[in-house]
């Protein structure tokens, strides 16, 4: 992922620089600060970025190193997000006014920004009313998400949240029930789709999380015919989401 950074071209180094940027009000991704260093200005730093809740990660110098673009990072980095995040909120009123029934895409972790990018893309396509990310171990609204969802990012919201499990939970609350993509699951085909529905896709390695699917109502398959046992993450949400399409508009 440090690689994305470079091109990203939304790295912001130095003490004052980042500084600026949350002062500013900026939206950081990620903050990469020297492990073991802890003077006055980048005590100041750290407590914004809590008070903000950027993801806060304390490395040694070789990362930052790896990280910086001019070698000059005084010990921090900020990762600043291509676009601004939306609320849950945001995304059930955009449902509300169109007067459907709220759709939605859960991504348990996804950390390919290209993968991403691809996600944002297929929900605008299928009139998704938005998208749900986690603050860690995932990629965020990099410039390389936003080039990857060819434009998609300009109209469909993304949320950032610390808990994609408690964030299920209050979603059921509101009425939605979760179809998460699974290989041991069943059939799409057999699944009925229909109504309020978040769609949930897993990490590319590993999947849906244990804790996550626990929380799903439903564990839907792809039917796989080839030699190989999986589709890419991003084509299997689009895959899913054109079967939640086709059977919405059944209904």
């Amino acid at each position: 992922m440090d690689n994305d950074y470079k091109q990203d071209e939304l790295v912001v180094e130095g003490r004052n620089a980042v500084a600026e940027s949350f002062k500013a009000g900026k939206t950081v991704d990620k903050l990469f600060v020297l492990e073991g260093c802890k003077d006055g200005p980048l005590n100041s730093i750290i407590r914004q970025a809590k008070k903000k809740g950027t993801v806060i990660n304390f490395v040694p110098r070789e990362k930052l190193d790896q990280i910086s673009k001019t070698g000059k990072h005084q010990g921090v980095i900020a990762i600043l997000a291509a676009f601004d995040y939306a609320e849950l909120d945001d995304v059930l009123a955009k449902a509300k006014e169109k007067g459907e029934d709220p759709f939605i895409f859960i991504l348990d972790n996804i950390e390919d920004p290209h993968n991403l990018g691809a996600i944002i893309r297929t929900a605008n396509l299928c009139g998704a009313h938005g998208v749900v990310i986690p603050k860690r171990r995932a990629t965020g609204l990099t410039a390389t998400v936003a080039k990857a969802s060819a434009g998609a990012i300009y109209h469909t919201p993304v949320v950032k949240v610390t808990n994609i499990s408690a964030t299920i939970e209050e979603l059921k609350n509101k009425g939605l029930w979760f179809v998460c993509a699974d290989m041991d699951g069943e059939s799409m085909y057999k699944l009925d789709m229909k109504g309020p529905i978040a769609l949930v896709i897993g990490n590319e390695g590993s999947g849906v999380s244990r804790l996550v699917k626990e929380k799903c109502d439903f564990v839907a398959s792809i039917p796989i015919k080839g030699d190989i046992d999986s589709l890419n993450a991003s084509v299997a949400c689009g895959v899913l989401a054109f079967e939640i399409v086709r059977q919405r508009m059944q209904a």
